[in-house]
């Protein structure tokens, strides 16, 4: 290309770092360009929250009316501030690749409590001005105190020094992007599926004229079509739900072993529970209208729902059900006892790593009252048993998501490969994890519980079975069998194995925790006919 191009931006330190990162891959392919700044409405604007300014063009139409006007030729923002249609005669040429899309929550240093979800302390002030931030957070911590924040990145960093925040959240993208340093502040990653991002959080879009056919080719080689892909369902589920609104929308999309697995979570209001949702699917046909179609207000919801755990009246799941007026029949059908009272604690004297496959295993560890080595780290399976280790006053070093063991304990080793680890577990455990992990791993197989089916177990009635582990599975089907039109979540592969031997079929959550649980139970099919 002969012409020199105008790169038309914003002015702050991330939309520069953005617009100069567009200049300098454009100078890798052989085309000059220089940047113009143009101020827009969202600049100006302090008072409106961010939900009010994302996706309704306060940060693009300045930009956008000046590339229409052919002052400038590229236009670059980060994509989740466009709106869901471009203007007649703009077409977006090129996405980049996705920046991580996960949230951070920097925490003052005197106000965390390793007790906590999320590490800030209780009551703590929490400033976002997101209204889909502030749905999630609440949703876990609704203690926390939300306050509004804005300004642009290092603005909003300075406010945690000045002002009266505990803690902010902002977008890893624009931190890692500035590479600002943060070892003043404790800071909590809270991953994409964990705190649903806003659509197309992470990725720029480099919007051109439509008619510039020329630059539109050239713009090839920055383009990464699979992100446009996975951006396109995220947008598409914006724009069913009314475009730029400022509902509480989180929405992420990502292809994972060739299924499109999506994240949405919506509330009614910031301050509302927010309904969370995930499905996977092998196409991305009609999949936005799916996700869109399970929030739909005349979708009939199960009338009840059977857990295989006590559960606490705090607890997310149950708050989940009960938004919808769901009975839950909330029952453990097992009990377990500890089979050792004294831990020699010469065995913990080199370990380097203790994993923990349940909240059991945590909590009859710690009753052991273990000396531990001040270095050693710890790992987890689900947000369950990371809770359970805050509780003991510990921060966790590997959090395994999702319910296949495999893919938990290839990550896990990869961390753990060539150190001691030790595993506190159930009697009889099917150690999963130690078989993934290397030769030259020493591995400490410590057995401190056992589980003891209850007799006499009950039937439920409810229409959505959850079973939580194989040894509720064998309690319950001592004496009830499932009725037709039950339906089973099961928490687990080794869970999902019992009903693979019965013949029946079965749910299995994202995740093991008490979230991926209300995503399951949001996502049966109560729709064509009530459960």
């Amino acid at each position: 290309m002969d012409r020199k191009l105008i790169i038309g931006t914003r002015g702050s330190d991330l939309a520069l770092w953005q617009a100069n990162f567009v200049k300098d891959s454009l100078s890798a392919i052989g085309v000059t360009a220089e940047l113009k700044i143009i101020k827009t409405m969202g600049d100006r604007i302090l008072g409106l929250s961010f939900d009010k300014l994302e996706g309704k063009g306060f940060f693009t139409k300045e930009l956008e009316e000046e590339l229409l006007d052919s002052t400038i030729d590229i236009a670059v923002h980060s994509h989740k501030d466009l709106p869901t249609e471009n203007p007649p005669g703009l077409i977006i040429a090129a996405v980049s690749e996705r920046e991580d899309p996960s949230e951070l929550l920097l925490i003052l240093k005197d106000c965390v409590d390793v007790h906590q979800k999320f590490s800030v302390k209780y009551g703590g002030i929490v400033g976002t001005s997101s209204n889909r931030r502030k749905a999630q957070l609440l949703a876990h911590r609704p203690d926390l105190d939300i306050k509004d924040l804005r300004g642009n990145v290092p603005t909003r960093v300075g406010k945690l020094h000045g002002e009266s925040y505990d803690a902010i959240m902002l977008a890893k993208a624009g931190i890692s992007r500035l590479g600002l340093d943060l070892s003043e502040f404790h800071v909590e990653e809270l991953s994409p599926t964990e705190l649903i991002p806003a659509p197309a959080q992470g990725a720029l879009a480099i919007q051109i004229r439509e008619n510039d056919r020329e630059l539109f080719d050239v713009l090839q080689a920055l383009h990464h079509a699979n992100v446009a892909e996975e951006l396109s369902i995220e947008r598409s589920v914006l724009k069913l739900f009314g475009g730029g609104c400022h509902l509480p929308l989180g929405c992420y999309c990502r292809k994972h072993e060739d299924k499109y697995q999506v994240f949405t979570s919506k509330a009614d209001e910031g301050d509302g529970f927010p309904d969370r949702l995930f499905i996977e699917a092998d196409t991305t046909q009609d999949l936005a209208q799916n996700v869109v179609s399970y929030f739909s207000k005349d979708r009939a919801f199960p009338r009840g729902v059977f857990i295989s755990r006590e559960l606490s009246d705090h607890s997310y799941f149950r708050k989940a059900l009960e938004k919808h007026k769901i009975e839950l029949d909330a029952r453990s059908l097992i009990r377990t006892v500890p089979i050792i009272t004294k831990l020699d604690n010469f065995i913990l004297r080199n370990v380097d790593w203790v994993f923990f496959s349940s909240k059991n295993a945590v909590e009859y560890f710690f009753q052991l009252d273990p000396v531990l080595p001040k270095k050693v780290k710890f790992g987890v399976m689900g947000t369950g048993s990371e809770t359970m280790l805050r509780r003991k006053g510990y921060f966790v070093d590997y959090t395994g998501e999702g319910v296949d063991p495999a893919e938990v304990a290839a990550e896990f080793a990869e961390l753990a490969n060539g150190t001691t680890v030790l595993f506190p577990s159930a009697k009889d455990s099917l150690r999963s994890i130690q078989q993934s992990l290397s030769e030259d791993t020493k591995i400490i197989d410590l057995p401190i519980y056992e589980t003891i089916l209850e007799d006499d177990v009950a039937a439920s009635i409810a229409e959505i079975m959850v079973f939580t582990s194989p040894s509720n599975v064998d309690a319950y089907f001592v004496d009830n069998l499932l009725d037709p039109d039950q339906k089973v979540i099961a928490i687990g592969v080794s869970t999902g194995k019992k009903f693979d031997e019965m013949g029946v079929k079965y749910t299995l959550p994202y995740s093991p925790d008490e979230t991926g649980l209300a995503e399951a139970v949001f996502g049966t099919d109560c729709l064509s006919h009530k459960c």
